[in-house]
């Protein structure tokens, strides 16, 4: 049975978004592809309109574009607390991202002018939307940066999300954050770092972060990181194949520290590839890393390259 059959009659609800350029559109074309019903640029007032009507028979992806004339932060988060609420099909966030230095690029090599700065710089609009859809991204169920990724590319991967179950079997997202700003939503089974060496008190490693060899070397020399990562990961090997076998198509794992940066980052990269080596698909996000911007990102890039 493949994750289509399985929503014919449990049907899912994707709202897709994301920055201009990122690809959002190309997602709900190939989950249109897929078997989804897909609506693009539907206005957020319709939403509710749409939803009450007859019940779905196949899954639905609807893309919000943030140039809709009715379209606003608060609205979108209503709309999503709606959802949650009501007796609606389970719905899913899939929020489409790619880095500013490639979107840039992107409009660039189209001579595209961007719909929140159609008179100046790309890059003003650039960022004007991705501090726009910031409260949006944090609730993603799924994302999906693409900033390496080819239009092939982003198909395969929302195939890999969305497609066969005989292909993908159960995706499975690692996240780290920290304990500071909450769980991160839609979160499977949590896991606390927080007794780890903290590299934070470090002088010279604390502007990296867990992606970088020097810190992933000073809490791999905890004397409790290895029993600690061993356990989880003997611990996941034995769950997933049952999480597969119940028919969960996603499965989310967060990891946590004080700080979202150093150790929990550290758990996520090592914990992926020793998953990815036992032919899991797993995906990775850093949500306090991947939100840092301006000066503290300079510092890091400086700190990089020293």
């Amino acid at each position: 049975m493949t994750v289509l059959e399985r929503t014919v009659t449990q049907p899912t609800i994707v709202l897709v978004t994301g920055p201009a350029g990122a690809g959002r559109a190309t997602a709900i074309k190939a989950l249109e592809d897929m078997g989804f019903e897909a609506i693009d640029n539907l206005p957020l007032s319709l939403v509710p309109r749409l939803l009450s009507g007859p019940p779905l028979e196949r899954p639905l992806a609807l893309g919000i574009d943030p140039r809709n004339r009715d379209f606003s932060i608060d609205a979108l988060l209503e709309t999503l607390d709606l959802l949650a609420m009501d007796s609606t099909p389970p719905t899913e966030v899939l929020y489409v991202d790619c880095a500013v230095d490639v979107l840039l690029r992107r409009y660039s090599e189209t001579r595209r002018r961007h719909p929140l700065a159609p008179d100046t710089n790309p890059t003003e609009g650039i960022r004007k939307e991705i501090d726009l859809l910031r409260p949006i991204r944090s609730r993603a169920d799924i994302l999906i940066d693409t900033t390496k990724f080819s239009v092939h590319d982003l198909k395969a991967e929302i195939n890999r999300w969305f497609g066969g179950a005989e292909d993908i079997n159960l995706a499975v997202n690692l996240t780290s954050f920290s304990y500071k700003r909450g769980l991160p939503r839609g979160a499977d089974i949590v896991f606390d770092c927080r007794f780890l060496r903290n590299p934070h008190w470090v002088p010279d490693l604390r502007p990296l972060d867990g992606r970088d060899m020097p810190i992933q070397d000073y809490v791999c020399q905890d004397d409790a990181y290895q029993a600690f990562f061993e356990g989880v990961r003997d611990l996941l090997l034995h769950l997933l194949p049952r999480y597969r076998d119940e028919g969960k198509a996603h499965l989310s794992v967060a990891f946590g520290c004080s700080g979202g940066r150093h150790r929990s980052v550290t758990l996520v990269e090592t914990m992926a590839k020793a998953l990815a080596d036992a032919d899991w698909q797993v995906s990775i996000r850093h949500r306090e890393v991947e939100s840092r911007v301006g000066d503290d990102a300079a510092q890091v890039a400086q700190a990089r390259h020293a």
